[in-house]
């Protein structure tokens, strides 16, 4: 194959990609390329949360807050530019709660830089949990390793650090996986049982994906996501 029928090749594919996640999101119930584009949908709130500095662009499409995606395309640099996700909001303490769990089920691309992650909110955000159901590329959590741990369904290696603004305490699984189900509560009990927090208030409960960079264009989608408990 000679360089010019190459090229010509790779520029067919990429405008297909852009298509493909173009129409997605043209074919949704709602859509937006704003960087705080915001809908809500069943009681959760789904959000394109476009923050980080030297972002590119992104698209967010949802037909539920089970089922939406976002094409995105940021720049291979450091640094986390997006964390478009769906998100519930429980405002009870920890010890209220008789159960917490949530579900998910995602199609992930294999490239870039990113995590399909949980962020879980406590204590007016003074406490952020994050748990990592897969990784791709160079990302890495904030803090310091400190345990092993096997809990909420899943084995993990658990951080703990600062962003400066909160503690956050980083549940990174031990393989990837795009599906399954995790019980909240257990983990932030454990949380508790090592002295780290006390008897919080569980406030978001938020679950996307955490993009440092996607060049080009990726498309990410979640097919179903729901919390659940009370």
């Amino acid at each position: 194959m000679n360089k010019l029928m190459r090229a010509l090749i790779l520029a067919m594919a990429a405008v297909l990609t852009v298509s493909l996640g173009t129409s997605t999101a043209l074919a949704a119930a709602w859509s937006s390329s704003d960087r705080w584009g915001t809908w809500s949908n069943g009681g959760y709130t789904v959000r394109n949360n476009v923050w980080g500095n030297g972002s590119g662009p992104q698209t967010i499409w949802a037909n539920s807050y089970s089922n939406w995606g976002v094409w995105s395309d940021q720049p291979n640099t450091g640094g986390v530019k997006s964390y478009p996700h769906s998100e519930k909001m429980v405002n009870r303490r920890l010890s209220s709660l008789g159960s917490l769990s949530s579900g998910f089920n995602v199609s992930y691309p294999n490239a870039g830089s990113y995590t399909t992650a949980y962020d879980i909110w406590c204590d007016n955000n003074r406490y952020e949990i994050m748990l990592w159901m897969n990784k791709v590329g160079q990302v890495g959590p904030i803090g310091s390793w400190q345990a092993s741990a096997t809990v909420g369904g899943h084995s993990w290696n658990v951080y703990r650090g600062s962003n400066g603004s909160n503690e956050v305490f980083s549940f990174v699984r031990t393989s990837n996986t795009g599906a399954g189900s995790v019980d909240v509560k257990a983990v932030l009990n454990w949380i508790r049982s090592r002295g780290w927090f006390g008897d919080v208030t569980v406030g978001a409960v938020q679950f996307g994906y955490e993009i440092t960079s996607s060049s080009g264009g990726l498309n990410f989608v979640t097919n179903s996501y729901s919390v659940s408990g009370g």
